[in-house]
């Protein structure tokens, strides 16, 4: 038996269901590895990076049991007010959020040498953009203090053509054709038993250790996008 089939059955068993069934099977459900992290700031408390990780783990083994339920869930009784179809979806995107964007976060955060120079592609795009490196870090503030519960993600606009920042609260996906490069997580449970109320001073201290090499390598995939597209 594969390890994926193997994962699969596993979720299929923890979930209470057969091995068969007449609604569907396991084969078109998805399953998602997490990546292990072990961040270096100090920034935040050792508590706060132990439970954050430990809450990303939690999230992508929702979004496996979510894909596993979804592969058997009753698509006739679908229903726009309330359904288990409609429910199953609606977690699905708020795990997708919070395992991918989580982890996009964790890589891209934790660099104590954070530097970024001028003749970077990624220098170049947000001055273009936005005028100036700075108005960006403003307007990425800014939405970061806007976020109710979720992040705060520079990504590229596929249609519009350029990047742009977008707030992306719980349950709320990312408009269509956006390829995230910077990602920062600003629900409370990020910062405020490091930080308490001052959810700013949590995002600029996360700003100052941004890790510029995997954003740039985010920045050239996104450009090569941009060139299928054209």
């Amino acid at each position: 038996m594969s390890l994926e089939r193997d994962i699969k059955s596993t979720i299929r068993q923890s979930l209470g269901l057969s091995a068969a069934s007449n609604k569907g099977s396991l084969n078109e459900a998805y399953v998602v590895e997490p990546k292990p992290y072990s961040l270096k700031t100090e920034f935040l408390s050792d508590k706060t990076k132990r439970t954050r990780i430990d809450d990303f783990n939690e999230s992508v083994k929702c979004l496996n049991g979510i894909a596993a339920r979804l592969d058997t869930a009753d698509r006739d009784g679908a229903d726009s007010r309330s359904s288990e179809f409609r429910s199953l979806k609606d977690d699905e995107t708020r795990c997708i959020n919070d395992s991918f964007l989580r982890s996009k976060f964790f890589d891209n955060i934790d660099d104590p040498r954070s530097q970024i120079t001028m003749d970077t592609l990624t220098f170049m795009r947000l001055e273009r953009d936005w005028g100036t490196f700075d108005t960006w870090q403003r307007d990425f503030i800014a939405c970061g203090m806007s976020a109710r519960s979720g992040y705060v993600v520079t990504a590229y606009n596929m249609m519009l053509k350029r990047y742009m920042n977008h707030v992306v609260d719980s349950g709320c996906g990312l408009p269509a054709g956006t390829f995230p490069v910077i990602v920062l997580d600003v629900s409370e449970g990020a910062y405020y038993r490091d930080y308490l109320g001052d959810r700013k001073t949590y995002i600029v201290s996360m700003m100052k250790e941004l890790n510029w090499d995997v954003i740039e390598d985010r920045f050239k995939k996104a450009e090569r996008i941009a060139k299928v597209l054209a």
